[in-house]
């Protein structure tokens, strides 16, 4: 399995969520959800066998970390639909995985089979995914504050709410693991490396949201500060996950897997 059979499985993929997603908007909903779930199925069948042909997690670069967030995001869209049966979420969530996936299939020269020493970790696998998952969930949530805020209602922030708990505790994990991962790879658990940073502070934004929602009571004024604050998180996600790669200081984080960035150790090999 490679890169360059993905377009057939991606395409595949999304003409199955594009169907659940119109079943979705005429509400049938038994329907929906199947079509969606048959999609995540071809989906993970492209991650299963990529991961096995390259030996190793596919996890590495860029493209592959998206690869595993348009898989998350759909997910995500149909754990939403079926808890709280928002008829668009499937078509908006299919939007930001379509948007990943076209990433994907433009920009081979995005994946590489090389697998740095800091990446030859346990803590490699769970610490992405986690990553990943939270980033998906918080997605959902930033689909939900953007209709909340266009439409000027509270109605969306009870499932935001679930939503963001979900994201911000496996975001939590992703920064936990982290740190215990930069302890064994660099020896600190912490460095103020730039994408540390922004994890940091996206990780302070969604502490802030649930900070609002529990210590007052919703206005107007008050929920659309809260779906700012929402948007603003995502925001601070894509500065870390993506955005930070391209300040000046990036290129001396150690979150650039070069080489000449990592030290080898015994331990990882």
């Amino acid at each position: 399995m490679s890169w360059n059979v993905f377009w057939i499985f991606a395409l595949v993929s999304v003409l199955l969520w594009l169907a659940g997603s119109l079943c979705a908007l005429y509400g049938r909903k038994r329907l929906s959800e199947i079509l969606v779930f048959a999609g995540l199925l071809v989906f993970a069948a492209f991650i299963a066998g990529f991961w096995a042909s390259l030996g190793r997690p596919p996890l590495r670069t860029s493209g592959e970390t998206r690869l595993w967030y348009s898989f998350f995001m759909m997910l995500s869209a149909l754990l939403t639909y079926m808890r709280w049966g928002y008829r668009w979420i499937p078509a908006f969530s299919l939007v930001v995985a379509s948007v990943f996936i076209c990433l994907n299939i433009f920009k081979p020269e995005i994946h590489d089979e090389s697998l740095m020493p800091a990446l030859q970790s346990w803590w490699f696998v769970p610490h992405v995914t986690v990553y990943m998952f939270s980033y998906s969930v918080l997605g959902c949530a930033f689909i939900m504050a953007c209709a909340g805020l266009f439409r000027g209602s509270d109605i969306f922030l009870e499932p935001s709410d679930t939503l963001v708990y979900i994201g911000t505790a496996f975001l939590s994990l992703g920064m936990l693991s982290g740190a215990l991962w930069a302890k064994q790879a660099w020896g600190n658990y912490w460095n103020w490396d730039p994408k540390e940073t922004w994890a940091a502070v996206t990780w302070c934004i969604y502490l802030i949201y649930i900070h609002l929602r529990l210590s007052g009571k919703t206005g107007r004024r008050r929920t659309k500060w809260l779906y700012i604050v929402l948007i603003a998180g995502f925001a601070g996600l894509q500065m870390c996950w993506w955005g930070v790669n391209l300040l000046p200081s990036a290129r001396e984080s150690q979150h650039v897997y070069a080489v000449g960035n990592n030290v080898e150790y015994n331990q990882l090999k």
